[in-house]
């Protein structure tokens, strides 16, 4: 008897474990999916970015009755994973080499689908704002600077660099990608409070067992149906467009102010390009005292140089001005040439505003200081549209000649011979003689944007004088 009353706290321990065992198991069963299954050939290089991102997978494999049905959605609306797709083309290489840097899970930069559509310039109803959709508060909080001139929140680079460093704080956190991703969409706070009533209720605090709002509920499932379409597209007939394993843009600075308008003519780019590499500018100048980081993509980055190294026009049709504290708009206004409400156009300023309350203003360059002589300027403002001023690059002829009437464009342009002069680029010719510097190239079998003075090149048409 002795002997069954030694026993038998031996027996009840052994029972606990095994139930705690049992209970462990379920919980690992009910939670941990199973890992991520990938069939790559290591041996090669990736053969391009969603080559390189299939194989950085790293989160475990989420299946559920939601994640079926994001699957199935974004299968149907192979258009719209196209465009995204397209549209992410731009920034992938850079968000996965800072992925493969800090040795993240590249399902990462396939986050971006789902909070934006990789749309830099996405904004939700809660004013999250960017790639990565942060909100004001948070952006500040990872030293994303946003005031009445740049709101780094839509800038690829400092964006991803916040992003990412948000998302290894939630892995370290939480201790697993589905409560930090589950995290970044909530917040921290709101998903730890989740977890404690979870448990507080004896059920497991992992995240398929949380009680969360139905944009969370769907957040991973949504990430996850993205993953299943990158790994498997043809399974699902996509169509992935072409990203090359390679850098796409890279960063200069410049210290200059300088109209984005003109900085995009600079680089030889389409205006809507530029933005979509630089959205973070909030007026059509960018400030050099902020010492701006331009991205460019690598092949306009030698142009760019060239272009502002010889370019000699106006680089910004606007001017900063610095009042003093509540000194009158209607002074600052009549002193730079403008009406009242040419200044509060251009300064977002309501009509009971009249005085000044920030440390800068924008004034029309035009009218703060004549035009530099020669070179290429910038067309006048228009008080019309002050945020977006109608901005164009035109030649100026000398003050003797007068403006010849243009000549009516035929079929067949003739061609005639310029001979450069000191100031002279491939841009400014192109805008000079209303043709393009890709077609100047071509004409003259240029391999670069240099030029040399006496230099004569051939261009299309005649109705400029070279």
């Amino acid at each position: 008897m002795k002997f069954l009353r030694l026993l038998l706290p031996l027996i009840l321990v052994v029972l606990a474990g095994c139930a705690t065992q049992t209970n462990s198991n379920k919980q690992r069963q009910a939670y941990v999916a199973e890992d991520t299954s990938r069939t790559v050939d290591l041996t090669h290089p990736p053969r391009d970015m969603w080559d390189r991102i299939r194989r950085g997978f790293a989160i475990p494999n989420l299946h559920s009755e939601k994640v079926d049905y994001w699957t199935n959605y974004y299968a149907s609306n192979p258009q719209s994973v196209l465009l995204m797709s397209q549209r992410a083309g731009k920034y992938l290489y850079y968000i996965v080499d800072e992925l493969n840097r800090r040795g993240l899970p590249t399902e990462l930069a396939l986050l971006p689908f789902v909070e934006s559509a990789y749309d830099p310039n996405a904004l939700s109803r809660s004013q999250a704002s960017g790639l990565w959709q942060f909100i004001p508060s948070t952006g500040l909080h990872y030293k994303l600077q946003q005031d009445r001139w740049r709101d780094q929140r839509r800038d690829p680079v400092a964006s991803t660099q916040a992003a990412l460093d948000y998302l290894s704080y939630l892995y370290d956190f939480q201790g697993d990608w589905y409560l930090a991703l589950a995290s970044y969409n909530w917040g921290e706070g709101a998903v730890k409070r989740a977890m404690d009533k979870a448990a507080s209720n004896d059920r497991q605090p992992i995240y398929t067992q949380l009680d969360m709002p139905d944009e969370t509920r769907n957040y991973v499932p949504k990430l996850q149906a993205i993953k299943n379409i990158i790994a498997r597209p043809e399974k699902y007939g996509i169509t992935l467009p072409r990203v090359s394993n390679t850098p796409y843009f890279t960063t200069v600075h410049k210290t200059r102010d300088m109209d984005v308008a003109v900085a995009a003519a600079l680089a030889e780019m389409p205006i809507e390009d530029f933005k979509a590499l630089n959205p973070s500018y909030n007026k059509p100048v960018i400030l050099g005292e902020h010492n701006p980081a331009l991205h460019l993509p690598l092949d306009k980055v030698e142009a760019f140089n060239d272009n502002l190294k010889t370019y000699t026009g106006r680089l910004s049709s606007w001017q900063v001005v610095h009042p003093q504290r509540g000194q009158s708009l209607a002074s600052i206004a009549k002193a730079n040439g403008i009406t009242l409400t040419q200044l509060r156009q251009a300064n977002n300023l309501g009509p009971r505003d009249t005085r000044a309350t920030v440390a800068t203003l924008l004034v029309p360059a035009a009218n703060a200081a004549p035009a530099p002589a020669g070179g290429v300027q910038l067309a006048s403002y228009s008080p019309d549209k002050p945020e977006s001023p109608a901005v164009r690059l035109a030649s100026r002829a000398p003050a003797a000649a007068p403006a010849r009437p243009a000549r009516p464009r035929t079929a067949q342009p003739s061609v005639r011979t310029h001979t450069i002069r000191k100031g002279d680029t491939l841009f400014s010719l192109a805008r000079r003689y209303n043709t393009s510097v890709d077609a100047l190239r071509k004409l003259n079998n240029l391999k670069n944007t240099s030029l040399s003075t006496g230099q004569r090149l051939r261009v299309p048409g005649s109705e400029v004088q070279g």
